[in-house]
């Protein structure tokens, strides 16, 4: 009778990644200064340096250091911005262009690094926007399956009455497709314009300028006014200030995901 032939034990697999994009994850540097901190021998794996970038390694069990101390991923920090009109939210513009990154650099105290703005408000539009480097909870507000509801304040060049709020929420064919808001109402009007509210609970590029102009409606004032249940409130133009616990939890909390993951 012939013997069994041994079961092979395949070893588990790692749910790695190269060793400079594991220090971009952890939010300790980016992957270009991961690449030149660890190919001038300053980064060690294990107890043994590494000049490899590509290397595999795991942040959650791989001892990782950077000029001996070890490889963490900062504070995660939260913040609300009133964006004002004229600045682009990115933090460089190729065409010299103001950014918002110009408001916080007037913030006191030193930033967080790798602060990045969720979601986007064009360059004409203001008011709240959010800004963090927990990139986790960031994506889980701008999925679109997450369906939060962003809430805008709209002057328009007209007087907005029931059909035109009525247009607005029963969709329009725009250009890029069919585009409508989950809520619209009338806030107040003049003699020849209006501001009306207006919620989203998608936002696809330029949302609401392009719905209003297939309805060849002007757009003067764009403000986004809340996100969920975060609200702008009183925080002056170009401002910024620190989320409190309860807002970072109302929009999904510091989610259950391990940094670096």
């Amino acid at each position: 009778m012939k013997p069994r032939p041994r079961s092979r034990v395949r070893p588990r697999p790692r749910s790695g990644a190269g060793l400079c994009r594991a220090l971009s994850k952890l939010g300790m540097c980016s992957r270009t200064e991961a690449v030149a901190f660890i190919t001038a021998g300053r980064v060690t794996v294990n107890g043994a340096t590494c000049l490899d970038p590509a290397r595999e390694v795991d942040a959650q069990r791989d001892r990782i250091t950077v000029d001996g101390q070890p490889a963490r991923p900062p504070a995660r920090a939260y913040f609300m911005l009133n964006k004002p009109r004229g600045l682009v939210t990115s933090a460089r513009d190729e065409k010299g262009r103001g950014t918002i990154f110009d408001c916080l650099r007037r913030a006191e105290g030193p930033l967080p690094r790798h602060i990045a703005a969720v979601g986007r408000l064009d360059m004409a539009s203001e008011g709240l926007l959010l800004l963090t480097n927990d990139t986790h909870w960031a994506a889980r507000i701008t999925d679109p399956r997450s369906r939060v509801p962003k809430t805008y304040h709209v002057q328009v060049d007209c007087i907005a009455g029931e059909k035109l709020l009525a247009r607005i929420t029963s969709g329009v064919l725009a250009e890029g497709g069919q585009l409508a808001a989950s809520q619209a109402s009338l806030l107040r009007h003049g003699q020849r314009n209006s501001w009306i509210e207006i919620v989203l609970d998608e936002g696809r590029n330029r949302h609401i300028r392009r719905m209003l102009a297939a309805l060849d409606v002007g757009v003067l004032r764009l403000v986004r006014v809340s996100i969920g249940p975060v609200m702008l409130g009183d925080l002056a133009k170009g401002q910024m200030r620190e989320l409190t616990q309860d807002e970072v939890r109302s929009l999904g909390g510091p989610p259950p995901w391990r940094d670096g993951g």
